[in-house]
């Protein structure tokens, strides 16, 4: 058998037999990943400068709220101007003041009905720790109930407090993964047949009585 002339690099072998280096796939792979990093990138940058805060006030820090909110400081310089009144339509929760005990599972629920992604700051020492309220009563720190992405100290912060922990978030978004949404089917909702029929009796007892 003739041998080729000059240096023929050999394939790889393992176990004695030539092992197929999948080029094609690797490539795809690197362009796939590739993709994803862009992509992931461009919606942290989306992300970050769309801010739509859910503020949950409860004590005195919400003065300094509508203060850092107002048009001195121009938060809308951070793409977080614009306060939504109610969970599902923010993916920033602000907890601005203390935070007792019976109110944790009211803000446990706010907390769930944000829709993903999602980040919560604590507006104040009170917010972060219980502050100087140690005591039965006075929960020791929101993030004994939900997780907390950024803190902010102070009794109460200063405007400029704020927006430090605004940048601060807003790194922390950028640097996280980010991948497309997808449209999942909802779960079926098993109607109470029961329940109706009482709230068809009740609407047709109204009806009568209202002479409706």
């Amino acid at each position: 058998m003739l041998k080729p002339e000059g240096n023929v690099p050999e394939s790889p072998r393992v176990g004695g037999e030539e092992q197929n280096v999948p080029v094609l796939a690797t490539r795809l792979d690197d362009a796939i990943g590739f993709f994803e990093k862009n992509l992931s990138d461009v919606l942290g940058w989306a992300r970050k400068n769309s801010i739509f805060q859910y503020p949950f006030v409860t004590a005195c820090c919400g003065m300094e709220y509508m203060s850092a909110m107002a048009g001195r400081y121009d938060i809308a310089r951070f793409g977080a101007e614009f306060p939504r009144f109610t969970p599902r339509q923010a993916d920033l929760l602000m907890i601005v003041g203390t935070i007792n005990v019976k109110q944790s599972p009211v803000l446990k629920r706010v907390y769930d009905q944000m829709t993903e992604p999602k980040w919560v700051m604590a507006f104040g020492v009170c917010a972060s720790s219980g502050g100087f309220y140690d005591n039965y009563a006075t929960l020791q720190g929101a993030d004994r109930v939900i997780p907390v992405d950024v803190y902010v100290p102070g009794c109460p912060p200063r405007p400029e407090q704020v927006l430090d922990g605004l940048k601060i978030l807003q790194d922390k978004i950028q640097n996280q993964r980010h991948r497309a949404a997808t449209m999942e089917r909802a779960p079926e909702v098993q109607l109470d047949l029961a329940a109706r029929q009482r709230e068809h009796k009740t609407r047709s007892f109204l009806g009568k009585l209202l002479g409706k």
